[in-house]
């Protein structure tokens, strides 16, 4: 289903308690379908290809502010449990903060916190913001960091080529939260989760720690044995670790 330009996917009954995924940079919904497919038993599950990736639009702005609007459309004017993964919870913690009578709560897994004086240059986004060429080249540079040269290498021509086109949406995202803060911690009052995984770069231990310090009530999540898919790769896990514990602070 397309709405307002942002292609969606709804699961479960609705009726049932709502939560959307967000996804992260470039990726797509589909990454985040085994999670949807652990929760949608008993909730009502939308995810969505965010603006510049998937069947969504592909026409920027790719700045938080239109993320955010594409959100509230998602929303409908319904109250929600966010999930986001990677850059997907700048997406979720950004809507929190300026609408948090549509968020009943925030589920954030390796979150990047790129405009903090802590976080590192030297990350597959902080070289994406870098790169001084066409976005197209920072894009394969991104992929093939990720998944390696070989996995990128072996990918069909088509793939390679939508993947690459994918370039000024992470680009223009990971620049505009590298210069402004997306959101502020003073202004998350609404319950909150935020997860690492123990196989997962070290800033983002250090990263999803400073957020739950400085935000009060949230709850830290060290997912054992887990790298930055476990939204994928471990989705009964991440229902039962992440998602399930911040229900029980939206119902308590």
């Amino acid at each position: 289903m397309q709405h307002a330009g942002i292609w969606r996917d709804d699961a479960g009954t609705p009726g049932d308690p709502l939560v959307v995924l967000v996804h992260g940079s470039m990726d797509r919904s589909s990454g985040l379908l085994r999670l949807s497919r652990a929760l949608d038993r008993d909730h009502h599950v939308v995810r969505y290809d965010r603006r510049g990736y998937g069947r969504s639009s592909h026409h920027g702005p790719f700045t938080i502010h239109q993320h955010v609007l594409d959100l509230l459309d998602v929303l409908e004017g319904r109250r929600a449990v966010l999930v986001g993964h990677s850059f997907g919870g700048n997406v979720a913690l950004a809507t929190a903060s300026r609408h948090p009578h549509l968020v009943a709560g925030v589920a954030v897994f390796e979150t990047p916190l790129s405009w903090e004086s802590f976080w590192p240059r030297s990350t597959a986004g902080s070289q994406a913001v870098a790169h001084q060429g066409d976005p197209a080249d920072a894009a394969e540079a991104f992929m093939r960091r990720l998944i390696g040269d070989e996995r990128w290498e072996g990918l069909p021509e088509r793939t390679r080529a939508v993947r690459r086109a994918e370039g000024p949406a992470m680009v223009g995202e990971l620049s505009d939260i590298r210069s402004t803060p997306p959101w502020y911690y003073d202004d998350i009052r609404v319950p909150l989760v935020a997860g690492y995984g123990t196989q997962g770069s070290p800033h983002h231990r250090i990263g999803m720690s400073h957020l739950a310090q400085h935000v009060p009530g949230a709850l830290l999540v060290e997912m054992e044995g887990c790298g930055h898919g476990a939204p994928n790769s471990h989705a009964e896990r991440f229902r039962a670790e992440m998602v399930e514990p911040l229900l029980r602070l939206v119902n308590s």
